[in-house]
């Protein structure tokens, strides 16, 4: 048990942190630094990327967007942050035994972010780097001697057959020991010819490899001090580091540019079904205070685990529909610069029809395009595009078009026995939002940080969206003219046809003497 705040708390541990160089992994280091100042030291579990050592990749990351509010107020914090080279889908995670003797003896606080968010991954993938190594996190921390904090990065999707979500580990479609085993000795077409019947009702491996790690921390509920926390669909973040900071185009920030390039014509969505999302920063608050939660259960219960939806729940009312309309609409005021097209996407629940205006306004345009390009002797990259949109929709419009309850009753008590600064540091639900603001705070933080587009070129932007209009304009009467004279010419053609055919009849006896002159 424990009476301290939380920056008290945190004050002289060490943390280890797994999916530390990924987007709320980033966010989650910024936040420690920036707020939990005390802290001892972070250690990243990194590997060789790119020609980069984990050293240089932690270099990097403390030069990026996201730390400037540290670098510019405690710069010497930045050197907490510690690469422990390894891999996620090794034994003992690759470690070293210099490294692994280090985080055995001062860790006391786990944040196991590491996943694979290719949500079109393999099976033999997805469990390889959810399920595995998660176990291999997990028997690591049994060894650590200090740990008081294991917390369990898990998705709010991972059981989405049920349509209202208790705080509470279900129970597992198989045995996760089973399917581990499975994937390593099973062939590649074995594995893709069964996965359909493994995945059940799971749209795809990711959730299925999620719900699996969910069972296996489960198992280990009465060796460590563990939480599971399951956010929602992440968004760029609320109000820190700064307003709209985001570096992944994965989920609504995706469609966010595509639809604002023009590039996407229309999604499948349902826009009376709420938008289940969280703000990267707000989500990252709900995992600090998880941690230190944690100290204040009581440890001699067996086999609890501690569950916390992460999502607006019911704090804030927001639909789909609400979503893409004003994000539609603040994308004409904010718009991206060297758009493909003008953006005048729309959402549509019938497939046949979104399907329909998919390969007449993006599939064949695409091909045009590289066509050009290769007349051109340049190199080609629409089609390319469109089939990574193409798959990456394909995942993301089974979330769009199904309704979730999260019930997040466990995740707003965080904040219950919070003194007023903590309140004020680690907000999860004791702040107005404005959804109107976040939504421009939201097109903003992708075009500057995802897109690199400086505010500085809006004005040009918006010139060259007025123009994208007009053509797009001109393009549509140019169609409609010509659709307008195909009709008048097969029209004419078809008079023409049955001219001659009454004609060719009245030479025929009988039948001819009942035509009309």
């Amino acid at each position: 048990m424990t009476n301290e705040s939380v920056s008290e708390w945190y004050t002289g541990r060490s943390v280890f942190i797994t999916g530390g160089t990924g987007y709320m992994g980033k966010v989650l280091i910024e936040k420690l630094l920036r707020d939990c100042g005390g802290i001892k030291t972070i250690y990243v579990l990194c590997r060789p990327k790119k020609g980069f050592s984990p050293t240089a990749r932690i270099d990097q990351i403390r030069k990026l967007a996201v730390f400037e509010r540290v670098r510019m107020e405690f710069p010497d914090r930045l050197k907490k942050i510690k690469a422990m080279e390894g891999d996620l889908g090794l034994p003992g995670l690759g470690l070293s035994n210099e490294n692994k003797s280090i985080l055995i003896d001062e860790v006391s606080i786990v944040f196991n972010g590491a996943a694979s968010l290719r949500l079109e991954s393999g099976l033999k993938d997805a469990i390889r780097h959810n399920t595995t190594g998660t176990k291999h996190v997990l028997d690591l921390a049994v060894e650590m001697k200090q740990l008081a904090s294991f917390v369990h990065l898990s998705t709010a999707f991972c059981h989405c057959e049920y349509d209202t979500l208790e705080e509470t580990i279900y129970p597992s479609p198989a045995n996760p020991e089973d399917v581990m085993r499975a994937v390593e000795w099973m062939d590649d077409h074995t594995l893709e010819t069964i996965t359909p019947r493994l995945l059940g009702p799971h749209p795809n491996c990711y959730t299925y490899s999620k719900r699996l790690a969910e069972s296996l921390v489960s198992e280990y509920a009465n060796r460590i001090p563990i939480s599971v926390a399951r956010p929602s669909i992440v968004t760029p973040s609320f109000r820190e580091p700064v307003p709209g900071w985001v570096d992944s185009l994965n989920g609504p920030v995706g469609v966010i540019v595509a639809g604002g390039k023009g590039v996407i014509r229309s999604m499948l969505c349902s826009p009376d079904y709420e938008a289940e999302v969280v703000p990267v920063d707000i989500a990252i608050n709900a995992l600090v205070l998880i941690a230190w939660k944690r100290t204040t259960i009581d440890s001699t219960i067996d086999d609890m685990v501690p569950c916390y939806n992460i999502s607006k729940g019911d704090i804030v009312r927001l639909t789909w529909g609400e979503v893409l309309s004003k994000g539609k609409r603040y994308a004409y005021e904010y718009p991206f610069d060297a758009g493909l097209w003008y953006p005048n996407g729309s959402i549509r629940t019938n497939k046949l029809v979104h399907y329909f205006i998919v390969f007449m306004l993006q599939v064949i345009p695409a091909y045009l395009i590289d066509g050009i390009m290769i007349l051109a002797r340049q190199k080609t990259f629409m089609v390319r595009v469109q089939k990574r949109i193409a798959v990456g929709m394909e995942v993301l419009q089974y979330f769009t078009m199904r309704s979730w309850n999260f019930k997040i009753e466990n995740t707003k008590a965080l904040i219950n026995c919070l003194n007023e600064e903590d309140m004020r540091k680690f907000y999860i639900q004791n702040t107005e939002i404005d959804v109107e603001k976040y939504m421009i705070q939201v097109l903003l933080g992708a075009r500057q940080y995802c897109m690199k587009e400086p505010l500085a070129n809006l004005d040009r932007a918006r010139f060259h969206l007025k123009l994208q209009y007009w053509l797009n304009l001109a393009t549509q009467l140019v169609f409609g003219f010509l659709l307008l004279w195909l009709f008048v010419r097969a029209f004419d053609s078809f008079k023409y046809l049955l001219d001659s055919t009454t004609n060719s009849f009245t030479n025929v006896p009988i039948i001819g003497s009942l035509i009309p002159k």
